[in-house]
């Protein structure tokens, strides 16, 4: 198997990496925090990178790139704990590609590939605890349209964002459709996340909408996905960053007169961080070339991936703090942002007791150990 990037990924990713070191600094993050957690601004940049139209074809003015890019992209926004959530525009860059009629290809595609419009998966209820056929939300028709009335919890920028990808039941079955956040019905109520990010509780009302596509479960099994692909790639991206600081912190902080790097308990600890982080890159590397599998091989493959990197991130996460004592926990230090950012994305797109839930009940199905 080649692991070894095209000149273009490398380019694209030194582009972005450019953009977060120059660009993206700590002290602008710790603004955007204070400003709500979402700069538009912000996003705009990373719009005028291309970055907005990843996944979307060229034919309606995106760069028609694939997940190996995607991978490439959210790796370095994940050094910087990048606050805008282009996670959401490529979940919706896949699935209004893939699903949509061409129609609403044609109206939505170009603009999010522009960065005018942000359109986020509005999918989470707060009783389904991460299974997505569990829905309690409903569509009728309309005339010749479609009204939705849902509550969904948690919607990424949901206050901020230009329209919503929702999935309701149409006579039992799941549908997917397209809200605007402008449209009669909808109301919406914002929030910062401990992680310095913003979310929304948004309510629909017989919000007229946009049919998606009826096979709404197959598509959000896709949307979710592309979603939990593209938080392994940035998590690793974190964990790396929060290794390099976490190394630099034990070769200058001194005990006893020595740097305490030289102390063996604690080359052991980073030893063992390194590992945990080599894992989770391996299987986001696995994750981005299974995304486009067929389905039940694809769901399997995303969810062991999502499974080790909840674990990595999970431990990569406390031992730096831990190894940085009672600083690493202090707002003015910047592992304590690495930190809370990796505990919110171990919780993304099902946590890690979800999918390693997941990954025994496909082990059952196939290997007929428990039968």
């Amino acid at each position: 198997m080649d692991f070894d990037f095209t000149d273009d990924q490398e380019h694209l990713r030194d582009a972005v990496r450019k953009w977060v070191d120059k660009g993206y600094s700590f002290e602008r993050r710790r603004d955007i925090v204070r400003a709500g957690g979402f700069s538009r601004e912000a996003y705009t940049e990373l719009a005028q990178l291309g970055l907005a139209g990843l996944y979307i074809p060229e034919a309606h003015d995106g760069l028609g790139m694939g997940p190996v890019e995607g991978m490439v992209v959210m790796e370095e926004l994940g050094r910087g704990i990048v606050l805008e959530p282009l996670v959401q525009t490529l979940i919706a860059g896949g699935v209004l590609s893939g699903y949509a009629p061409e129609a609403v290809k044609a109206a939505w595609l170009p603009r999010i590939a522009s960065g005018e419009a942000l359109v986020v998966l509005a999918q989470q209820e707060r009783a389904a605890r991460y299974q997505l056929d569990v829905c309690a939300a409903k569509a009728a028709q309309a005339g010749t349209g479609w009204t939705v009335s849902a509550s969904k919890s948690i919607v990424s920028v949901g206050d901020q964002a230009d329209a919503f990808i929702v999935p309701a039941t149409v006579d039992g079955k799941l549908a997917l459709f397209l809200v605007e956040r402008s449209a009669a019905g909808v109301s919406t109520r914002g929030y910062g996340t401990q992680d310095g990010g913003r979310a929304a509780e948004i309510t629909l009302e017989d919000a007229p909408a946009s049919l998606i596509t009826l096979d709404g479960l197959s598509a959000l099994e896709h949307a979710v996905d592309i979603g939990i692909a593209a938080t392994c790639a940035e998590g690793v991206g974190v964990m790396d960053k929060t290794m390099a600081i976490t190394a630099e912190y034990l070769n200058t902080r001194k005990q006893f007169g020595v740097f305490i790097g030289s102390f063996q308990a604690l080359r052991h600890r980073i030893a063992d961080m390194k590992m945990q982080l080599e894992l989770a890159r391996s299987m986001s590397y696995y994750a981005a070339l299974k995304l486009n599998a067929p389905t039940e091989e694809r769901r399997r493959a995303l969810a062991r991936a999502k499974y080790q990197l909840g674990v990595s991130m999970r431990f990569v996460g406390q031992q730096a703090v831990q190894l940085h004592g009672g600083i690493g926990v202090t707002d003015e230090y910047i592992v304590s942002h690495y930190f809370k950012r990796l505990t919110q994305m171990e919780m993304s797109f099902g946590d890690t007791l979800h999918h390693l839930g997941e990954v025994s009940q496909r082990m059952q199905d196939k290997a007929g150990v428990f039968a």
